[in-house]
């Protein structure tokens, strides 16, 4: 049985309420391998593994909460367009990486043009959402 510490290799496909697939191991050629409790994947997602054994197919519901967290609307704002490189033309949906003051990069999605600034969003793409994850455990060590 799965329990903190085992390192465990897993396939999966995660999607949103709506059925829409946002990550899978399929797309990546192989499954994923992990170490329980080391924080290497969201929480719910490891807590969802625990008790697992090789072999075992389960699916699984992560609240925001235990995902990416709430969407914090705090995390959005103006960006004056004189900011931005001269190229690409910033469009909605692109992604920028924004400098922090403690020298950290953090992406920043585009959300709306306007005439003289941006709007960007700070949040992850994932913030807010409810999670389902189909997991097939390959192998636990």
């Amino acid at each position: 049985m799965i329990q903190k510490g085992n390192t465990v290799t897993v396939h999966y496909t995660g999607s949103l309420d709506d059925g829409t697939v946002f990550d899978s191991s399929e797309e990546h050629d192989e499954p994923l391998t992990v170490t329980i409790g080391e924080g290497q994947v969201i929480p719910g997602f490891e807590d969802g593994l625990i008790g697992m054994k090789q072999g075992d197919e389960k699916d699984i519901v992560i609240e925001a909460k235990d995902a990416y967290g709430d969407y914090n609307p705090q995390l959005t704002g103006k960006l004056p367009k004189t900011q931005l490189p001269k190229e690409p033309e910033p469009a909605e949906g692109m992604v920028l990486m924004i400098s922090l003051p403690q020298g950290q990069q953090m992406p920043a999605r585009i959300t709306k043009v306007e005439a003289d600034s941006v709007v960007i969003d700070l949040n992850h793409p994932l913030a807010g959402k409810r999670l389902h994850f189909k997991l097939k455990v390959v192998e636990v060590n």
